[in-house]
């Protein structure tokens, strides 16, 4: 029993651990790739892993009381339980019936802590990002929501796991009308990872980073680690709905094959993210929401209403 115990809080360790370590250094790429399309330099790959550790030793001695100190820990909190819900390269921690709309619930937690911070620190360019923020979730997520209830609906499931095992003979993305409702959730995806035209919620020129803007030392360090988490974690969902956790061998070595599968199909997502964001400006937020509502939400109704059609002929 005790042994049981002590292996699982290892492999929940190692979880966060290696989804720490894969999205800081996804960060550090990222800030090369947009320093080259602005024909900078830009920092050195593991610079990110440099400023966590360089953040995490300063003493901070600024706090705005129990509230802010636990937000980022109910922020973390939520977006690694989401993670462990997730397969990756076909490996599932956690899995059940229904897990795809825990999973949705989960990753509105991040945002619920960033207002109890926000509201905490009485900083005002802290409250608009994060009533910024709250809009921008109920924006993508309904878009995101049709194309989730598509995917279970063919499939007859809904848990995530049974998506991706639905699909080791075949990706949803080589289906017609799964083409359609992935371009409408790699939209929802760069609102996700708030990415322009989507980074409204954080606007450095407008409102000085928004949530975190009172965040420094220790919570800035934290707010790093986070952010590292979150990027594995929502491009890893958009992996495991669309391209089957990245799974590509069966037998022999197909643990390590699918997990490298799994780390390029996440890599290229965020690049692709990183792409789009260096060649749009930002939205204003009425922007966002009518490009959401109106045009990702008439996409993704015709891609469900195309898949209820092929179930029931």
């Amino acid at each position: 029993m005790v042994i049981d115990l002590i292996i699982k809080i290892a492999i929940l360790t190692g979880y966060a651990i290696a989804g720490t370590a894969i999205g800081l250094l996804f960060m550090g790429i990222g800030r090369k790739i947009v320093a080259r399309v602005h024909n900078r330099v830009g920092p050195p790959f593991y610079q990110n892993f440099i400023d966590v550790a360089k953040l995490l030793s300063k003493k901070t001695n600024i706090s705005h009381g129990w509230i802010f100190d636990l937000a980022l820990l109910f922020s973390i909190s939520g977006i690694l339980l989401t993670l462990l819900f997730l397969p990756i390269g076909g490996v599932k921690l956690l899995s059940m019936d229904g897990d795809a709309f825990l999973v949705l619930y989960l990753l509105a937690i991040p945002s619920l802590g960033f207002a109890l911070g926000a509201g905490a620190s009485g900083n005002p360019n802290a409250g608009i990002g994060v009533m910024r923020a709250l809009v921008m979730l109920l924006s993508y997520e309904l878009p995101f929501v049709i194309t989730l209830i598509a995917l279970m609906i063919y499939y007859d499931t809904t848990s995530i796991a049974g998506i991706v095992e639905s699909q080791h003979s075949q990706w949803a993305i080589f289906i017609p009308p799964f083409l359609l409702a992935s371009a409408v959730a790699d939209m929802a995806l760069q609102g996700m990872l708030m990415e322009q035209p989507f980074d409204i919620p954080i606007a450095p020129h407008e409102i000085a980073s928004g949530p975190m803007v009172e965040f420094g030392g220790k919570y800035l360090g934290s707010l790093m680690i986070y952010k590292a988490i979150s990027i594995v974690v929502e491009t890893t969902f958009f992996v495991d709905l669309f391209f089957g956790g990245g799974v590509i061998a069966h037998g022999k070595f197909s643990g390590i094959v699918n997990f490298i599968s799994w780390l390029v199909l996440i890599f290229i997502f965020f690049t692709l993210a990183l792409l789009i964001n260096t060649a749009f400006p930002r939205f204003r937020i009425e922007q966002a929401f009518k490009f959401y509502w109106k045009y990702e939400t008439i996409l993704a109704t015709i891609s469900l209403i195309w898949v209820y059609w092929m179930v029931i002929t």
